[in-house]
């Protein structure tokens, strides 16, 4: 049949733009070298690999926005030693082709790349262990799945910082009845809670916009939940989106959403994704940055940087200062005793080393629940009920309690080294913002 020439044309002109899409698309595939295919084909392994062992813990794919066919139809499996073996052998053979690469030659960011998929899989061969039944000590464990070890504080340390509390909190008695009672005038009412999160959230992306540029079409949505055992969760759906959860089971204090905005969204978790997705995935197609498993050195980066971020975000009292003027109206609180309460959650501050303590007391065997409760009453100046709600996290998560401290010390200091500082803070977000777009571990921030 003889097409007529408009028809004619039309065709030949498809045809040609098909054939150049083909032919690019051939030569960028020629153009990879042999060590980067050889890699791509262990990241998809690895990634792989994470989704087989996330069939038998529910909890740890933290994130997946790869290839719908590659996740597994089945769900919480009982794990014996058949799997165990079939696991531990594809670990093992991954490892196996990885030792093969150290004959080529690679540049500096293949070479993160490589360290970084290493450090991940060493971590997937715990869990695989953990799942057969292995028991680590807590240092141990957080050694191996986190690539660092908390440092240990004493009774003394934190006894240092109670004593101080009890010096500059209103009233006498009890200290931990008497800061649950101080710290009741800066509860933000239920109503108000949104609102007070929404104005926190805005300024905390319009800050992080003017440092980071960040794609079109990024978003994300909150929700509040009750009965979870964290207080806040970033659900990151890939494309740019998170869904950020919020728990409200327990009061909301006026210094806690900008935190948590910061924590889970700008330039938290939201941004730490969708920069991987946007520098590694989708520019580099790094599909190892796909998957992201919960128990690995990648979590430790990734709440390190999320603690560290509402400091260059707010240096010095703008952090303070913002509350002040824009937070306390909105939740209708009273700004009279704020100068107190900032120096009173500051000191507080210095007791998040307590939650490790307690946790590696309690996980190596030495305390019982009721021991742990009743210290953590003791040392987080909490209710019973707040006490019991933390240690149902250590229960759930274990050793990844250390990420948070520890991973913004790591950060914190690499940043300083390499001079980021208060007084140079556009230096500060050229680190942090190279930290969270390329491959990074803790080990190898530290070296």
């Amino acid at each position: 049949m003889k097409l007529n020439n408009k028809k004619n044309i039309i065709f030949l002109l498809t045809t040609f733009i098909l054939l150049l899409i083909s032919c690019s698309e051939r030569k960028e595939h020629e153009q990879l070298s042999d060590l980067e295919l050889k890699m791509n084909s262990i990241a998809e392994g690895y990634v792989k690999l994470v989704l087989e062992v996330g069939k038998y813990d529910p909890l740890y794919v933290d994130a997946y926005y790869g290839p719908k066919e590659w996740i597994p139809s089945e769900k919480n499996l009982p794990f014996d030693s058949t799997v165990y073996n079939e696991l531990n052998y594809t670990a093992d053979s991954l490892f196996n082709k990885l030792d093969l690469l150290s004959e080529y030659k690679a540049t500096e960011l293949e070479t993160l790349r490589f360290r970084y998929i290493y450090k991940q899989l060493l971590a997937v061969k715990t869990k695989i262990a953990v799942l057969n039944g292995t028991e680590l000590p807590f240092d141990l464990e957080s050694k191996a799945f986190y690539d660092a070890t908390d440092t240990v504080q004493t009774e003394e340390d934190f006894q240092k910082v109670i004593d101080e509390l009890d010096n500059i909190l209103p009233g006498k008695g009890n200290i931990e009845e008497r800061i649950v009672n101080f710290k009741k005038q800066f509860q933000i009412p239920e109503e108000k809670i949104k609102a007070v999160f929404d104005a926190a959230i805005k300024e905390c992306r319009n800050r992080t916009s003017k440092y980071i540029h960040l794609p079109a079409g990024e978003n994300f949505k909150v929700e509040y939940v009750e009965n979870k055992p964290w207080g806040a969760y970033n659900w990151y759906k890939g494309n740019f989106f998170s869904v950020i959860q919020i728990a409200t089971d327990f009061p909301v204090y006026i210094d806690g959403p900008v935190g948590l905005a910061s924590h889970e969204g700008y330039p938290g978790h939201h941004v730490y994704n969708l920069l991987l997705e946007q520098k590694l995935v989708k520019d580099k197609g790094w599909i190892e940055y796909m998957i992201y498993p919960l128990y690995s050195p990648q979590s430790l980066i990734a709440e390190g940087t999320a603690n560290y971020g509402v400091e260059i975000l707010f240096p010095g009292d703008e952090k303070m200062k913002f509350e002040k003027e824009v937070l306390f109206p909105l939740a209708g609180l009273n700004t009279k005793q704020a100068d107190l309460y900032y120096k009173v959650t500051s000191l507080l501050d210095k007791l998040d080393g307590t939650g490790v303590f307690a946790a590696r007391n309690y996980l190596d065997g030495k305390w019982t629940k009721e021991e742990t409760v009743k210290w953590l009453q003791k040392y987080q100046l909490e209710t019973k009920e707040r006490s019991e709600k933390f240690l149902s996290f250590i229960e759930t998560y274990r050793s990844y309690l250390m990420t948070y401290d520890i991973g913004k010390k790591i950060i914190s200091e690499y940043i300083e080294r390499n001079g980021g500082t208060e007084n140079n803070l556009a230096k500060s977000w050229e680190i942090f913002t190279r930290l969270i777009s390329t491959p990074q571990t803790p080990s190898g921030l530290q070296d």
